[in-house]
């Protein structure tokens, strides 16, 4: 079983290749994002619970996407190998995901971080903001404070896993097919 945290700013494509890496290795896929957006938009207490953070660019309380993880562990996380889409978040998040997994005889296998420059980040956000209808990507200065928040709060996760020597940075630009190619040769040499 391969367990992959894909990491990265928003806009670096994380989904865009998590769609590509689970095609190519048949792997689940959970992104907290993808989650907590489908929650605000059925209007659950949940999604009611998060809404503001996200309206602000700012991150999802911790024990709440632990509580996330940790059902979609239960539920089908343990059947094959996953793909973790922009989780943990934290150090915090990535201490709990590290025993959650533990408890399931898992275990984080590598961690690869798409790099991209913030201009480019934001360039792409905004585009993506015109066409998905996604408020957090149709404004500048909330997307500006996520890529605050995720340089603060966020960046720092890849200190947790490089320490485990599970850690690879992955050059983010150029085509989808260029960026695939070079995870995949990261994915393979393990």
């Amino acid at each position: 079983m391969l367990n992959i945290v894909l990491f990265g700013p928003p806009g670096a494509g994380k989904g865009t290749q998590a769609q590509k890496l689970i095609d190519k290795y048949k792997l689940n896929h959970i992104s907290t994002g993808d989650i907590i957006r489908a929650e605000i938009k059925k209007g659950s207490p949940l999604g009611k619970s998060v809404e503001g953070y996200i309206a602000r660019g700012e991150l999802a309380p911790d024990a709440l996407v632990i509580e996330l993880i940790a059902d979609y562990l239960e539920s089908k996380g343990k059947d094959s190998g996953n793909i973790f889409d922009g989780f943990p978040r934290t150090t915090a998040q990535a201490q709990q995901f590290d025993k959650m997994l533990l408890s399931h005889g898992m275990k984080v296998d590598m961690m690869v971080s798409l790099e991209v420059p913030e201009q480019e980040l934001v360039q792409r956000l905004l585009l993506r903001g015109s066409t998905s209808g996604r408020a957090d990507d149709a404004d500048e200065a909330v997307i500006r404070n996520r890529i605050r928040v995720y340089n603060a709060q966020t960046a720092v996760v890849t200190d947790y896993y490089a320490l485990q020597h599970k850690y690879t940075a992955v050059n983010g630009l150029g085509t989808i097919d260029d960026i695939f190619a070079r995870l995949c040769t990261v994915i393979d040499a393990h």
